[in-house]
């Protein structure tokens, strides 16, 4: 068994796409748009095949913030506490929001975290 694919909301979605893309070396897919439902949607790739579904909805509301339930982040592997931490200042550089610094943590993981786009968790590992 292996994930798949993941699936983000958003109302932004080439901004998402640009992101994914430009700081995680993503692959985008065609765009999907279904005209009847008004959704758009991308599919980026990785190199482990693994996917992320960014999808776009006008009128879609996304549920209440909750830290009780639903995806709270996913982790994306660079291969070294180097390329961490280098990431890490480039998003920094570039404006984005940098939730957690690059540090070990208790469970044995050297990671960053750092908000994408629309707010959602990014844990950097190594």
């Amino acid at each position: 068994m292996k994930i798949e694919h993941l699936a983000i909301w958003t109302n932004q979605l080439e901004t998402l796409k640009t992101f994914y893309s430009r700081f995680f070396a993503a692959q985008a897919g065609e765009k999907y748009h279904n005209p009847v439902k008004q959704f758009s949607s991308y599919f980026l790739s990785f190199d482990n095949g693994c996917r992320l579904e960014l999808m776009e909805m006008p009128g879609y509301k996304a549920a209440d913030e909750c830290m009780y339930t639903g995806l709270a982040h996913f982790a994306m592997a660079t291969g070294s506490e180097e390329k961490v931490v280098a990431l890490t200042n480039q998003l920094r550089t570039d404006g984005y929001t940098i939730a957690g610094e690059p540090r070990w943590t208790g469970d044995g993981y050297y990671e960053s975290i750092v908000l994408d786009p629309d707010g959602n968790k990014i844990e950097i590992t190594i």
